[in-house]
């Protein structure tokens, strides 16, 4: 067992990419959004409202996308990459968007599809339901960085992807897995009045900016990234 003397103090963990998907359901007049409602017994923000999503696996970075990202949703993910930016990276980003969002709500961004091979059981699961990820009609909104001191940093791009893009809308697998979600759909003026996280707050205000414009799902657009420099909130556009 690692002594706790070892452990790395929360001001010098580095932040771990990780990715969130928000699906805009249109089929009404106001738009919703999918809000998934954490477990109490989660040891991680029990009870929040938040997006699906979650820490990039391994897994993510080694399935080759049959229905790869657009070039200019790479650009904006490898821009101020950490560490060593690649295209291949960014793939497996996204990758772990539409992963996360099946294991925890148990919708497909997909099309129909033969299964690559793969060891990773929630990849196995996503493919056994015959469809492979679909990553065209992904669109980066923002990218935030857990502050410095927190016990689990994230370095979070957060997607969003018109809910007509999903192949079961109405119909969702509930997969074998222990992250599963309880799934709201709701207007943005709702959710901003759900408990949520201070940055889920942030970012639904850029949704609805966003939603206001003329094809908001269209070619992608600058990029909102926030990270916390000493005690000052810092905003860089990509």
């Amino acid at each position: 067992m690692q002594d706790i003397a070892d452990k790395p103090h929360p001001s010098t963990i580095r932040p771990r990419d990780a990715a969130t998907l928000i699906l805009v359901r249109r089929d009404r007049a106001v738009p919703r959004v999918l809000m998934g409602r954490r477990h109490e017994a989660h040891k991680f923000m029990p009870g929040k409202f938040v997006f699906p999503g979650g820490r990039v696996d391994a897994g993510d970075r080694r399935i080759a996308a049959q229905h790869p990202l657009p070039a200019d949703v790479t650009e904006k993910l490898t821009c101020a990459m950490k560490g060593k930016p690649s295209n291949a990276r960014a793939t497996g980003i996204a990758l772990a968007a539409v992963r996360e969002t099946f294991e925890e709500v148990g919708l497909i961004v997909g099309q129909p599809g033969s299964a690559p091979r793969t060891r990773n059981a929630a990849w196995q699961q996503f493919y056994a339901t015959g469809y492979v990820p679909d990553l065209r009609d992904l669109r980066m909104l923002a990218r935030a960085i857990t502050p410095p001191g927190r016990p689990r940093r994230f370095d979070t791009r957060f997607f969003m992807a018109d809910a007509s893009s999903l192949v079961n809308i109405d119909a969702p697998i509930v997969p074998e897995t222990d992250e599963l979600l309880t799934p709201h759909w709701v207007s943005i003026d709702e959710a901003l009045k759900l408990d949520l996280p201070w940055i889920t707050g942030q970012i639904l205000n850029r949704l609805k900016s966003v939603l206001e414009q003329p094809d908001p799902f269209g070619e992608q657009r600058p990029v909102i990234y926030q990270y916390k420099r000493g005690n000052e909130w810092k905003y860089q556009t990509l």
